[in-house]
Protein backbone atom coordinates (compact mmCIF):
# COMPACT_ATOMS: atom_id res chain seq x y z
CA UNK A 1 0.00 0.00 0.00
CA UNK A 2 1.39 3.40 -0.97
CA UNK A 3 0.64 6.57 0.85
CA UNK A 4 -0.11 9.43 -1.46
CA UNK A 5 1.48 12.75 -0.69
CA UNK A 6 -0.40 14.68 -3.35
CA UNK A 7 2.30 14.33 -5.99
CA UNK A 8 2.30 12.55 -9.31
CA UNK A 9 4.02 9.35 -8.08
CA UNK A 10 5.79 8.18 -11.32
CA UNK A 11 7.35 11.62 -11.82
CA UNK A 12 8.38 11.70 -8.16
CA UNK A 13 9.94 8.18 -8.39
CA UNK A 14 11.92 9.21 -11.48
CA UNK A 15 13.18 12.38 -9.78
CA UNK A 16 14.30 10.47 -6.69
CA UNK A 17 16.01 7.79 -8.80
CA UNK A 18 17.77 10.45 -10.86
CA UNK A 19 18.93 12.24 -7.71
CA UNK A 20 20.28 9.01 -6.19
CA UNK A 21 22.14 8.18 -9.40
CA UNK A 22 23.74 11.64 -9.32
CA UNK A 23 24.85 11.09 -5.73
CA UNK A 24 26.29 7.72 -6.67
CA UNK A 25 28.45 9.25 -9.39
CA UNK A 26 29.70 11.91 -6.97
CA UNK A 27 30.78 9.34 -4.41
CA UNK A 28 32.68 6.88 -6.54
CA UNK A 29 30.06 5.36 -8.81
CA UNK A 30 31.56 4.08 -12.03
CA UNK A 31 31.00 5.79 -15.31
CA UNK A 32 29.64 3.57 -18.02
CA UNK A 33 32.83 3.79 -20.09
CA UNK A 34 35.14 3.11 -17.13
CA UNK A 35 36.38 -0.23 -15.97
CA UNK A 36 35.97 -2.03 -19.26
CA UNK A 37 39.24 -3.86 -20.00
CA UNK A 38 40.83 -3.46 -23.36
CA UNK A 39 40.99 -6.76 -25.23
CA UNK A 40 44.17 -8.71 -24.64
CA UNK A 41 46.52 -8.14 -27.54
CA UNK A 42 48.88 -10.59 -29.17
CA UNK A 43 51.40 -9.79 -26.50
CA UNK A 44 55.13 -9.95 -26.51
CA UNK A 45 57.38 -12.94 -25.91
CA UNK A 46 59.90 -12.46 -23.09
CA UNK A 47 62.20 -15.13 -21.59
CA UNK A 48 59.80 -17.95 -22.48
CA UNK A 49 56.72 -16.09 -21.19
CA UNK A 50 54.10 -14.04 -23.01
CA UNK A 51 53.20 -10.60 -21.68
CA UNK A 52 49.78 -9.39 -22.83
CA UNK A 53 48.91 -5.78 -22.03
CA UNK A 54 45.25 -5.12 -21.15
CA UNK A 55 44.91 -1.58 -19.75
CA UNK A 56 41.39 -0.36 -19.09
CA UNK A 57 39.81 3.06 -18.84
CA UNK A 58 39.26 4.27 -15.28
CA UNK A 59 38.52 7.83 -14.23
CA UNK A 60 39.23 9.22 -17.69
CA UNK A 61 42.67 7.59 -17.85
CA UNK A 62 44.06 4.15 -18.66
CA UNK A 63 44.92 1.85 -15.74
CA UNK A 64 47.98 -0.37 -16.00
CA UNK A 65 46.85 -3.99 -16.38
CA UNK A 66 48.01 -7.11 -18.17
CA UNK A 67 48.62 -10.85 -18.14
CA UNK A 68 51.77 -12.93 -17.89
CA UNK A 69 51.29 -16.35 -19.47
CA UNK A 70 53.35 -19.48 -19.94
CA UNK A 71 52.64 -23.05 -20.91
CA UNK A 72 53.85 -25.36 -18.15
CA UNK A 73 53.39 -29.13 -18.37
CA UNK A 74 50.99 -28.77 -21.30
CA UNK A 75 48.76 -26.32 -19.39
CA UNK A 76 48.56 -22.58 -20.07
CA UNK A 77 49.14 -20.69 -16.82
CA UNK A 78 48.07 -17.05 -16.59
CA UNK A 79 48.67 -14.35 -13.98
CA UNK A 80 46.70 -11.09 -14.13
CA UNK A 81 48.34 -7.97 -12.74
CA UNK A 82 46.88 -4.52 -12.06
CA UNK A 83 48.99 -1.55 -10.96
CA UNK A 84 48.03 1.88 -9.68
CA UNK A 85 49.80 3.70 -12.53
CA UNK A 86 47.47 5.55 -14.92
CA UNK A 87 48.11 7.23 -18.25
CA UNK A 88 46.28 9.69 -20.47
CA UNK A 89 47.03 7.69 -23.62
CA UNK A 90 46.28 4.06 -24.33
CA UNK A 91 49.63 3.61 -26.08
CA UNK A 92 51.53 4.77 -22.98
CA UNK A 93 49.49 2.42 -20.79
CA UNK A 94 50.16 -0.51 -23.14
CA UNK A 95 53.92 0.16 -23.13
CA UNK A 96 54.02 0.47 -19.34
CA UNK A 97 51.95 -2.71 -18.93
CA UNK A 98 54.51 -4.56 -21.04
CA UNK A 99 57.34 -3.16 -18.92
CA UNK A 100 55.60 -4.15 -15.67
CA UNK A 101 54.93 -7.66 -16.97
CA UNK A 102 58.60 -8.11 -17.86
CA UNK A 103 59.59 -6.83 -14.42
CA UNK A 104 57.33 -9.44 -12.78
CA UNK A 105 58.96 -12.17 -14.87
CA UNK A 106 62.46 -11.00 -13.90
CA UNK A 107 61.53 -10.85 -10.21
CA UNK A 108 59.37 -13.97 -9.80
CA UNK A 109 59.66 -16.16 -12.90
CA UNK A 110 57.38 -19.21 -12.73
CA UNK A 111 56.67 -18.35 -9.08
CA UNK A 112 53.93 -16.07 -10.44
CA UNK A 113 51.76 -19.15 -10.94
CA UNK A 114 51.95 -20.62 -7.42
Amino acid sequence: MRLSCGRDQPVWDFAVASFLKSLSSLFGGKRESDGEPAPKGDGEEYNGFTVRPAPYKEGGQYQTCGYVEKEIGGELKSHKFIRADRFASLDDAVQFSLTKGKQLIDEQGEGLFR
